[in-house]
């Protein structure tokens, strides 16, 4: 069984690797707010458990076992965070610190209950895949909305930051999952976009945002 503070490490690196598998000590670092001395420990002990491949001055790597250890941890936080917006009645914008404190219940059964409870969603409440029982993640690839270009339909499907005062602000928009979005200009000189949707013809939208919404394509 693995420490919470572990499992917090696992979580960030899993989510921190880039399309090779690895991060930084140095991103870690920065990502968990934790002094670099203290993170190469860290690694240490994991390489010991197998948990992780640690080599002085390269890349961190999660092993296979690590990987399915950071993907079970990942699985409880999502689902937690999609029980708390869909039987609690939570914003999305209110369920991430919670869901941080839920994850380190070590029971497989309880979250088997929570999944089964929720009809086995595929995604969180931001859009993220939740992975499955063995920790494996089933990726969708979508598209920026900042990469789309006027005259397309996209429809919402996650966000990147699912940072308190992002969400907020999207509440405050009324843009959720699954909204259509009609894309009417580009400014050239910043790139913030001019849309349509719902009840609204024309909301401009910072390039800082569109960075961050992520979206399929309807037409």
């Amino acid at each position: 069984m693995n420490s919470l503070t572990e499992e917090n490490y696992l979580k960030a690196l899993f989510i921190l690797a880039d399309e090779k598998g690895e991060a930084g000590v140095n991103e870690l670092s920065k990502r968990l707010e934790i002094k670099m001395p203290t993170v190469n420990s860290m690694m240490k002990k994991l390489a010991d458990k197998k948990l992780v491949h640690y080599e002085s001055y390269k890349p961190l790597r999660l092993t296979e076992k690590g990987k399915k250890e950071a993907g079970l941890i990942i699985r409880k936080h999502r689902l937690t965070e999609m029980f708390l917006v869909e039987k609690m009645g939570f914003g999305w914008e209110e369920v991430h610190e919670i869901a941080e404190q839920i994850e380190h219940i070590q029971s497989p059964a309880f979250f088997d209950k929570m999944d089964a409870m929720l009809g086995y969603p595929k995604v969180d409440p931001h859009g993220s895949p939740i992975p499955d029982k063995s920790g494996k993640i089933v990726w969708k690839q979508y598209n920026k909305l900042s990469s789309c270009k006027p005259g397309e339909i996209v429809r919402l499907a996650a966000v990147i930051d699912s940072a308190t005062d992002f969400l907020t602000y999207l509440n405050s928009r009324e843009l959720k999952l699954g909204l259509k979005i009609k894309i009417r200009t580009i400014e050239p000189f910043d790139g913030s976009m001019t849309v349509s949707y719902s009840r609204f013809q024309s909301v401009t939208l910072s390039n800082t945002v569109t960075e961050r919404l992520l979206v399929e394509q309807v037409q």
